[in-house]
């Protein structure tokens, strides 16, 4: 594959190109996002900045709804509060949330059933109606806990439950426990994040992060990547997602693990080639597939 020639000043959009330490298609790539309602495109391999673009009114300072890329923080929180001697992955959810011990199917899902989306719930929980705390404890199962994987945002909102309360001697929100242990060390400023009804913040959507602090993260999560590698095994039910992560996607090196929200929120991690790759966009026809395939030339 021939060598990345610097972009030309001619772009509709803002961009900028420099040769990366390997060869990628990034040129091709950044044209591939242009034309799928792109706000954002940033690619940083070893730490270096090789390629960005960006639409007329969008910059690489500008907060930017993640929707469900917000998931991705959870895994990686998860191992550092099993490391704080918060919780265990492993451990039933009704040692921690007491309504669910007389419920013979509830009572046998664990924490990380709740990040994997095995935990049994049906689809929903997404958006709008993303549910709160007590709502969402309350929710009956739809299937046997660990036998299937159905996306949605339930789980996470249960998860959020079990750490308030673990967390509530501290005096600290999961979303407090989230910034003081993962987001602070990763150098990422979170711009806001949405509230619900009750005046808590969701967990399975509503942060808005800067590309350049989405990249922050990115490149946290390769810098750790040995510590958070449990986040990227997939579960019997699902072989692509772990902990709040997606596994594998076609057209892209084996070790790609991705962040993936709606309207074509994504953060890239590939370790074998030292990538993280964030791309914003506003809706349309941006497929994960296409671009990693014009990147990769696959």
């Amino acid at each position: 594959m021939r060598p990345i020639p610097t972009a030309t000043a001619s772009l509709s959009t803002s961009a900028r190109v420099s040769t990366p330490p390997q060869t990628l298609d990034i040129e091709g790539a950044l044209a591939y996002v242009r034309k799928h309602s792109l706000d954002a495109c940033a690619i940083e391999q070893a730490g270096r900045l090789v390629g960005e673009a960006y639409s007329a009114d969008f910059s690489a300072n500008q907060p930017h709804p993640l929707y469900s890329g917000s998931k991705s923080f959870w895994g990686p929180l998860a191992l550092r509060a099993q490391q704080d001697g918060v919780l265990q992955l492993d451990e039933p959810v009704c040692e921690t949330i007491h309504e669910w011990r007389d419920d013979a199917d509830k009572k046998a899902v664990t924490i990380r059933m709740l990040l994997s989306l095995t935990a049994g719930y049906g689809f929903g929980g997404l958006g709008n109606a993303v549910p709160t705390y007590d709502r969402a404890i309350s929710i009956p199962l739809k299937d046997k806990p660990g036998t299937k994987f159905t996306y949605g945002g339930i789980a996470l909102q249960v998860f959020g439950a079990l750490l308030a309360r673990k967390l509530a001697p501290r005096q600290v929100t999961p979303h407090e426990y989230l910034m003081r242990q993962l987001l602070a060390p990763a150098g990422v400023s979170l711009a806001s994040w949405r509230t619900l009804k009750d005046g808590t913040h969701p967990l399975p959507t509503g942060a808005f992060l800067s590309a350049r602090d989405w990249l922050a993260y990115g490149n946290y999560v390769l810098e750790k990547y040995q510590e958070f590698a449990e986040c990227f095994r997939g579960s019997q039910a699902n072989p692509r997602y772990g902990l709040g992560w997606w596994l594998r996607a076609s057209g892209a090196p084996l070790d790609l693990v991705y962040a993936s929200g709606s309207g074509g929120q994504a953060l890239y991690v590939v370790r074998s080639a030292a990538l993280a790759i964030v791309h914003f966009g506003n809706g349309g026809s941006y497929k994960h597939e296409s671009f990693l395939r014009q990147l990769f030339k696959r």
